[in-house]
C-alpha cells in the first residue's frame, strides 16, 4: 500500500528559515507531507493548542536545534521545547538534529543573553539524553542527513500514515468502516454520559431575543441578544473547537458593547453560551478528530442556522 507520512518540523523560526525550507523540500521529495509552524510563525498559547492537534495528526516529529532557544511562554519555556515535550508525551517518533558548534554561528542567529544560552544548553542535553541525535554544520549538511535518516526511521518505526481513498482495498475499507462504527458508538455513549438528561427548558421563561443583555449584577451592555447572535452566529459555520468558539464569543461581545465600563468575566461568557444553548440556537457536539481524544465543538442547530440566514442574509 502506497502511504504518505506527515512530518512535523519543529525549530525556532527566523534564524532557521533556510534550513527549514530545504528540509521541507526534501520531505516532499520523499513523498511525505511536511507540517509545522509556518502556519503560525508568531506563537502564543492559543496557537500552541492548535499546534498540538497538528502534532497529533503527524506520524513523525523532526526537531532542528540551532543557536537560539526561541520565544517563550509565561513560565519561561520556549514553544519549541513545549512542542518537543508534547511529541514525546504522545509517543511520536522523534528525529533530532542539533547544530554541532553553536559558537560558530553568526551573532544574528544566536542568543546573546546568558540566561537564554543556559536554557538552550539544558534543552540540547534533554534532547540528546536517551536517544540518538545527529549533528549538522550547515543547511546542506542538515538536508543530506534528513534525506538519509527519515527513510530509516520510517522503516524502523512504521506508523499509520495517509492513503488515498481510491487505493484502499475492499478489505481495508471494510475494516475502516467497522472501526468508524465502533468510534461512532463510543462517541454516542460519551455524549450520552455527558449530556444533561433533564427535561428541556421552557423558552417562554427566557429573556426575549430583543431584550438587552443585562447580567445578574445589573450591568447594562447596550446590546440585545439578537444583535449578539447576528454577529456571532456566522463564526460557527465551521464548527470551531470549544476553546476558540468561546474566545470568539468574548471578542465579538466586547466589540459590540457600547459601555466600555462593563467588565466581562468568565461567568458572563458562560451565561451567553448557555442562553444560546437554551434557546436551541447552538449546540456543543463531541467530535473525535484523527489520533486525538473526543473534543467539544460549537455548531449551529438547524433552528440556529435557519435563523442566522434569515437575519444576516442581504435582501433585495
Amino acid at each position: 500500500m502506497d502511504k504518505r507520512y506527515q512530518i512535523f518540523i519543529s525549530s525556532t523560526f527566523s534564524d532557521l528559515k533556510e534550513e527549514r525550507n530545504k528540509v521541507m523540500q526534501t520531505i516532499m521529495s520523499l513523498d511525505c507531507i511536511p507540517a509545522g509552524m509556518e502556519l503560525f510563525p508568531a506563537m502564543d498559547e492559543e496557537q500552541f493548542e492548535f499546534i498540538k492537534r497538528i502534532i497529533d495528526d503527524c506520524d513523525y516529529y523532526l526537531l532542528i536545534v540551532g543557536a537560539r532557544y526561541g520565544s517563550m511562554d509565561d513560565n519561561g519555556v520556549s514553544y519549541t521545547e513545549k512542542e518537543y515535550d508534547y511529541a514525546v508525551s504522545k509517543g511520536t517518533p522523534v528525529i533530532a538534529f542539533l547544530h554541532h558548534d553553536i559558537s560558530s554561528l553568526p551573532m544574528n542567529k544566536a542568543d546573546l543573553d546568558a540566561e537564554l544560552r543556559k536554557k538552550l544548553e539544558a534543552f540540547r542535553k534533554k534532547v540528546a539524553t536517551g536517544r540518538l541525535v545527529q549533528y549538522w554544520k550547515n543547511a546542506d549538511d542538515l538536508n543530506a542527513k534528513v534525506a538519509v535518516s527519515l527513510p530509516k526511521t520510517i522503516k524502523m518505526f512504521p506508523r499509520i500514515g495517509w492513503v488515498r481513498a481510491n487505493l484502499q482495498s475492499n478489505a481495508e475499507s471494510l475494516q475502516e468502516m467497522n472501526d468508524l462504527r465502533k468510534e461512532l458508538a463510543e462517541l454516542r455513549e460519551y455524549k450520552r454520559i455527558h449530556e444533561d438528561e433533564t427535561s428541556p427548558i421552557n423558552t417562554d421563561e427566557l429573556a426575549s431575543f430583543d431584550d438587552e443583555i443585562i447580567f445578574s449584577d445589573k450591568q447594562h451592555t447596550g446590546i440585545t441578544w439578537k444583535e449578539l447572535f447576528i454577529h456571532f452566529a456566522p463564526t460557527l459555520t465551521n464548527a470551531p473547537f470549544d476553546f476558540y468558539a468561546e474566545k470568539t464569543l468574548e471578542n465579538v461581545f466586547r466589540e459590540l458593547i457600547y459601555n466600555s465600563n462593563v467588565i466581562i468575566t468568565k461567568h458572563e461568557i458562560n451565561i451567553l453560551k448557555v442562553q444560546f444553548i437554551s434557546l436551541g440556537l447552538i449546540e456543543i457536539a463531541v467530535i473525535k478528530m484523527q489520533s486525538s481524544q473526543p473534543s467539544p465543538h460549537w455548531r449551529l442547530t438547524p433552528k440556529g442556522y435557519k435563523l442566522m440566514c434569515k437575519l444576516v442574509s442581504v435582501r433585495k
